[in-house]
């Protein structure tokens, strides 16, 4: 949790965004490293986080880890339903943590002018850039690997249970199991899985 998801959900998602206080933020993703910048982004006291996803289990989890709203994307419509929370102008902050070509267009969407997008998601397709609706919103697009730079602090706010990255824990196994934990992963969109953990 602190040498990966953390940290990049952190550095290349909540810093890169510049979340700040009353800011609105929404995390297109909610999987480990969504999961991670909405747990982190709270650092900031946002007056908004929303979470978009497909699967209602993964939005759940957001909702108890501190979303303020969450969106279903698949009806087609999240853009729309997500820009209404912000009574239409988009959002300060847009965190893209997927990767795919639609979750960077959506993202494109819902930035508010003057407003981030911090793309966290590894995009091995390439994505279009819409400048016809974006030239004169006055945003900006991030993207960086994560350098772990923030590790130290990181274990402070754990050791401090300001954060619990546990909550993210699905699945546990012995280490005996360890194929059985591969296979739980394997299928998460089946089982449910966020992270597996593994223990002696």
């Amino acid at each position: 949790m602190l040498s990966d998801i953390l940290p990049t959900g952190f550095e290349c998602g909540v810093l890169n965004g510049k979340v700040a206080p009353g800011s609105t933020v929404v995390i297109v993703g909610s999987g480990p490293i969504g999961l991670a910048a909405l747990l982190t982004a709270q650092f900031y006291s946002p007056a908004q986080i929303v979470m978009i996803d497909l699967d209602d289990k993964r939005l759940a989890t957001a909702l108890q880890s501190g979303a303020t709203d969450i969106v279903n994307s698949g009806d087609g419509s999240a853009a729309e339903r997500a820009k209404a929370l912000t009574a239409g102008r988009g959002f300060d902050t847009v965190i893209e943590a997927v990767g795919v070509p639609a979750t960077f267009e959506l993202c494109e969407e819902l930035v508010a002018p003057g407003g981030i997008i911090a793309n966290i998601g590894v995009h091995g397709k390439k994505v279009d850039l819409h400048l016809e609706t974006l030239w004169s919103a006055n945003i900006a697009i991030t993207t960086r690997l994560v350098d772990t730079v923030s590790t130290p602090m990181l274990l402070k706010t754990v050791e401090a249970k300001r954060i619990d990255p546990l909550r993210l824990v699905t699945h546990r196994f012995t280490l005996d199991n360890i194929l059985d934990a591969y296979d739980t992963f394997g299928r998460a969109g089946e089982t449910g899985a966020l992270k597996v953990l593994i223990s002696a």
